[in-house]
């Protein structure tokens, strides 16, 4: 079997919501390898969202364990949790999270500032990306100038800053119409096979997940189908 880059080991994640408790989780085991293309598709509250804020490091699981790349992050110091955002982990979220009053560049540029990468290297490795997701031209605008889809360009540009081995999609698609959300999904496809880029992609829509290879189906924070290809990954596994 190929190594595993995140592994999952019975998760749960409880959240108190008023007066009673929530199971947005419940006992999930998953393992994804290093360059795999993986859509976390189910609907509202079914624990997709949450399954990528534990691998994101943005929070910790209530019971089991969450493994990246050699490391606990139920157990990892706060310290170790922010190297792994920065260093390991991109971002990118359906709002586009762009700051206004930033340029394109300064967008795509702006987490380097917080590794102490020297200004001119700042801006040559922004623009790099942006010509790689085809916004060369755009470099000095700001997000107002620009159209849904190209801000969306922009915050992939921003997640692939740092170099990291994997990228977290939240509803990449979800504030844009159907053709531009699908040149996004060719996009990030296009990342994941070119660069090698392990990518998790949540959504709601089939048409979004379709372009995954691997498509794992969560409902009521449990996961209910999970294939490859369009083949049971057990049954996968088993063959091989």
């Amino acid at each position: 079997m190929p190594p595993r880059l995140i592994r999952l080991h019975a998760v749960t994640k409880r959240y108190r919501m008023g007066d009673r408790w929530v199971d947005a989780l419940r006992g999930i085991s998953l393992a994804i390898a290093p360059g795999e293309f993986v859509a976390l598709i189910g609907a509202s509250g079914s624990g997709k969202s949450t399954l990528l804020h534990l691998v994101g490091g943005l929070d910790r699981p209530t019971t089991g364990e969450v493994w990246v790349d050699g490391t606990n992050l139920g157990q990892a110091s706060e310290a170790a949790l922010t190297a792994h955002r920065r260093a390991r982990v991109g971002f990118i979220f359906q709002r586009f999270e762009l700051l206004p009053r930033l340029s394109a560049w300064e967008n795509v540029a702006a987490p380097l500032m917080f590794a102490g990468t020297a200004p001119a290297e700042r801006r040559a490795r922004a623009e790099t990306l942006l010509a790689q997701v085809g916004l060369a031209t755009r470099a000095d605008h700001l997000p107002s100038q620009l159209s849904g889809g190209e801000q969306q360009r922009v915050a992939i540009a921003r997640a692939l800053v740092n170099r990291p081995a994997i990228l977290l999609a939240d509803e990449p698609t979800g504030n844009l119409d159907s053709a531009t959300g699908a040149e996004i999904m060719a996009l990030l496809n296009q990342l994941n096979r070119e660069q090698g880029v392990t990518l998790l992609a949540v959504t709601h829509d089939p048409e979004v997940a379709a372009f995954a290879r691997r498509v794992v189906r969560l409902k009521d924070g449990q996961i209910i189908n999970d294939t490859l290809d369009g083949m049971p990954v057990e049954k996968l596994q088993v063959e091989g």
